[in-house]
C-alpha cells in the first residue's frame, strides 16, 4: 500500500479541538499522548476505529497560538472521504453545528464540500462512490452510514509543481492522473484512503506561515523499516534530498525531509500501530507516554489541561 499515513496540524485550545473532531465530525479519538519534543503539550490522534494508516489526523494543540496564514509552500487543504450520498447529511450537520462551510463544487468530476475547523484549518469532504462499502466507525452521534472513511488526500500550494511531482512519482509511486487549470492531480496505486495529492501551482502568491489552523507536516506510508530505507535512498540518490535519521514515535517510526516546494514531508512505517500500548476497545481513553517520559508522568499530567470527557 502507498499514500498518506497521517497529517499533523497545529491547533489552539485543546478542549475545543477535541470537541470539534470527536463530537462535531465524529472521528474516533485514537490516542492521547504528548508532543515528545515538548511534553507539556498534548499530541492528539483522530482516525477510524483502529487508527489505520490513511485515516489519521493529528494535532499539536497550543492554547493561544497565533493563527497561521495560508500561502505558498504549505498544505492548502486536507480532504476526507465520505459516501457520495452523505454530502447532504453533512451540509445539514454543518448548518446545525454552526460550522463554516462553502458551496458544493466539482473537482476532477468529484463533489467536494469545503469547510473549516474551529481554528480555521481548511478541510473538505469528498463524495466517493462506493465509500459506503468501506469500514466506518460511529461515535453514536454521526451515523455509521454517513461517517468519514479516512482521508481522500491533500492539496499543496506551491510555486512550481515539477520537482515535487517527481518525488511523489519516483519515491512514493504516485502517478499524474489529470489537470484542471492550475491544479495537477497525482494518485497512489489503488483507491485506498489518502491516495490523492493535488498540487495547486501558484507562482507569485504570498508564502504561508505556520500557526493555528496550519498543517505542520504530511506523512506518507512505508510498510516497514526496509521500505522506508529504500525510499530514503531514492531521496538522496535521485533527488539530492537528505532525510533525518529515523525517530521512534512509538506507533510508527519516522524520517523527515523538506520537499522541493518547502512542505515538510515524513515517511512513517505502518508498524507497530496504535494498539501497541492499549487495546483497540479503549484507544484514546488514557494518557499514553513513551518510556523515556514515564518517570515524569505526574508533572506532565499536572500541566496538561483536562479534557471534558474521553472518547472511546
Amino acid at each position: 500500500m502507498s499514500g498518506l499515513h497521517h497529517v499533523t496540524a497545529i491547533a489552539g485550545d485543546p478542549i475545543r479541538n477535541f470537541g470539534f473532531y470527536t463530537r462535531d465530525i465524529g472521528l474516533r479519538f485514537v490516542k492521547k499522548t504528548v508532543n515528545f519534543d515538548d511534553p507539556g503539550t498534548y499530541h492528539f490522534y483522530y482516525g477510524d476505529e483502529t487508527g489505520r494508516p490513511g485515516t489519521i489526523l493529528t494535532f499539536f494543540p497550543w492554547a493561544g497560538v497565533p493563527a497561521g496564514r495560508r500561502g505558498v509552500g504549505e498544505t492548502h487543504q486536507t480532504a476526507f472521504r465520505v459516501p457520495q450520498r452523505s454530502l447532504g447529511y453533512w451540509t445539514q450537520r454543518f448548518t446545525e453545528k454552526g460550522i463554516a462551510y462553502e458551496a458544493l463544487e466539482k473537482r476532477f468530476g468529484e463533489s467536494v464540500l469545503p469547510f473549516t475547523d474551529s481554528d480555521g484549518m481548511a478541510l473538505a469532504l469528498v463524495g466517493v462512490p462506493g465509500a459506503e462499502n468501506e469500514p466506518s466507525w460511529s461515535n453514536g452521534d454521526v451515523p455509521a452510514e454517513h461517517a468519514i472513511r479516512g482521508f481522500h488526500g491533500v492539496t499543496l500550494l506551491l510555486d512550481s509543481a515539477a520537482k515535487t511531482a517527481a518525488v511523489l512519482t519516483d519515491v512514493f509511486g504516485f502517478k499524474e492522473t489529470g489537470r484542471e487549470g492550475s491544479v495537477i492531480r497525482l494518485k497512489a496505486p489503488g483507491d485506498a484512503e489518502g491516495s490523492v495529492v493535488d498540487i495547486y501551482e501558484a507562482k507569485g502568491f504570498l508564502r504561508g506561515h505556520q500557526g493555528g489552523g496550519s498543517v505542520h507536516h504530511i506523512a506518507f506510508r512505508a510498510a516497514d523499516d526496509a521500505e522506508q530505507g529504500q525510499m530514503a535512498q531514492k531521496l538522496v540518490s535521485n533527488h539530492g534530498l537528505h532525510p533525518t535519521e529515523q525517530r521512534d514515535r512509538n506507533y510508527f517510526r519516522s524520517i523527515y525531509f523538506r520537499e522541493p516546494g518547502g512542505v515538510l514531508f515524513e515517511i512513517a512505517t505502518d508498524i507497530p500501530g496504535f494498539a501497541v500500548d492499549e487495546p483497540v476497545a479503549t484507544l484514546g481513553r488514557d494518557l499514553k507516554l513513551p518510556a523515556f517520559l514515564e518517570q515524569h508522568r505526574r508533572q506532565i499530567e499536572d500541566v496538561l489541561p483536562r479534557l471534558e470527557e474521553t472518547a472511546s
